[in-house]
């Protein structure tokens, strides 16, 4: 079973995961997260990036929004995965330890982050 996201840190991302079928539902959620929530809208990701092995959409946002945007993303992603992960300033943990689903989980591409980063 996956854990639910809690509430733990000051600094949030969430990436909404979507595919050539789902882009336009997938774009329409983070359109209407900016502007019902505030919080910064990243670019529509037709290609991989980072650990990602979707692509996606990347949404910032803190610990103030985090309470109603969850629970919203939840409820709005219909079939969509979100990836919802910490920033603490270490990437690898941030990915990790400080990490959870909305919907079914994907193995990420943890290659990405240097061996330094998983020693913080």
């Amino acid at each position: 079973m996956t854990k639910r996201p809690v509430n733990n840190y000051d600094r949030y991302h969430a990436h909404v995961y979507f595919d050539e079928v789902s882009v336009e539902r997938a774009s329409s959620i983070c359109r209407q997260a900016g502007e019902q929530f505030g919080v910064l809208v990243g670019r529509v990701h037709r290609k991989l990036v980072g650990p990602h092995p979707c692509w996606s959409c990347q949404l910032a946002f803190d610990k103030v929004q985090f309470d109603r945007l969850i629970p919203w993303l939840d409820e709005n992603r219909g079939d969509l995965t979100v990836f919802v992960h910490a920033l603490t300033g270490n990437d690898f943990e941030d990915h990790t330890e400080y990490a959870t689903w909305l919907g079914e989980p994907v193995p990420l591409k943890l290659s990405v982050f240097s061996t330094s980063a998983r020693e913080i």
